[in-house]
C-alpha cells in the first residue's frame, strides 16, 4: 500500500523548518512553526509532527523546546520541491512576449488605411518559450489570420502567425505585404522579374500579380500557432 502523500499544511512545516534550520542553525519552537505556516492551536501544529514523525520525515526530543531534526527523507522532499521551484521558474525566465500588432489577411487584400498593423492595444501580446524559435526573439511580431486563402499551408481563420521583420524575400517564403494602394495580405511570395506574384495556398483562390515597385514586404513567417475551434 503506498504512503498517504503529505498535506499541504505538512508541507508548509517541513520547508519552513527546513529554512529556518539552515539560516538559524537550531530548530524552530512550535509557536514559531505556527506562527509560519498559520497555525494558531499548538496541539494543532503537535499533531502534525506527530504525523511526519511517523512518516519518517522528522524525529523529535518531547523534553526539548526546539527538539526537532529532520531526516535525510525530509532532505530529499526539501530538495524535490526546490527543484520543482526552480524548474517553474527557469520556465517562466524562458517565456518571451510577442506583440501582437494587429490582423492580416489571408484572403483577398483589404484596405488598412494605413501601412501599419494597429487594431490591438500595445499590451497584446503572445506567450512563447524561446525553445520553440529559431531565430532572436528581438523584433518579432504576431499576427492574427483572418480568411482561408492559405488553408494547404496549415494556417487557418483565427491562427496567429509570428513574423520577423524584413523587406526582402526568397521565392516561396509566406510572407505579409503592403501593397501600394494601401491593402494588406498574407501569400507565398515569388519575383519573376517583371511582376510580383503573391499566391494564396489555396486552389479555389487565383495568384495576384503586381508590379514590384506596389510591393512592400513587412515580415516573413516563421510560425504558425494554431488556434482551437
Amino acid at each position: 500500500m503506498s504512503e498517504k502523500p503529505l498535506s499541504t499544511r505538512q508541507q508548509k512545516i517541513l520547508q519552513f523548518t527546513q529554512g529556518y534550520m539552515d539560516e538559524n542553525g537550531r530548530p524552530p519552537t512550535i509557536r514559531e512553526i505556527g506562527k509560519a505556516v498559520g497555525i494558531n492551536s499548538t496541539s494543532v501544529v503537535n499533531y502534525n509532527l506527530g504525523k511526519l514523525e511517523e512518516k519518517g520525515y522528522l524525529d523529535r526530543d518531547p523534553d526539548v523546546s526546539r527538539g526537532l531534526r529532520l531526516t535525510e527523507k525530509a532532505g530529499a522532499f526539501s530538495n524535490s520541491v526546490n527543484q520543482a521551484t526552480a524548474a517553474v521558474r527557469n520556465a517562466v525566465e524562458r517565456l518571451i512576449k510577442i506583440p501582437l500588432a494587429g490582423d492580416i489577411v489571408a484572403g483577398k487584400p483589404v484596405m488598412t488605411g494605413n501601412d501599419t498593423f494597429g487594431t490591438y492595444d500595445e499590451e497584446d501580446a503572445v506567450e512563447l518559450s524561446r525553445a520553440m524559435l529559431s531565430e532572436k526573439p528581438e523584433g518579432l511580431f504576431a499576427l492574427r489570420v483572418r480568411g482561408d486563402s492559405m488553408i494547404d499551408a496549415m494556417v487557418n481563420d483565427g491562427d496567429i502567425v509570428i513574423m520577423k521583420p524584413q523587406y526582402e524575400a526568397r521565392n516561396g517564403d509566406m510572407v505579409a505585404v503592403w501593397l501600394r494602394n494601401d491593402t494588406t495580405t498574407l501569400k507565398h511570395f515569388y519575383n519573376e522579374g517583371h511582376q510580383i506574384r503573391l499566391q494564396p495556398a489555396n486552389p479555389t483562390m487565383d495568384a495576384i500579380y503586381v508590379d514590384p515597385a506596389e510591393v512592400q514586404i513587412q515580415g516573413r513567417v516563421l510560425m504558425v500557432l494554431r488556434q482551437a475551434p
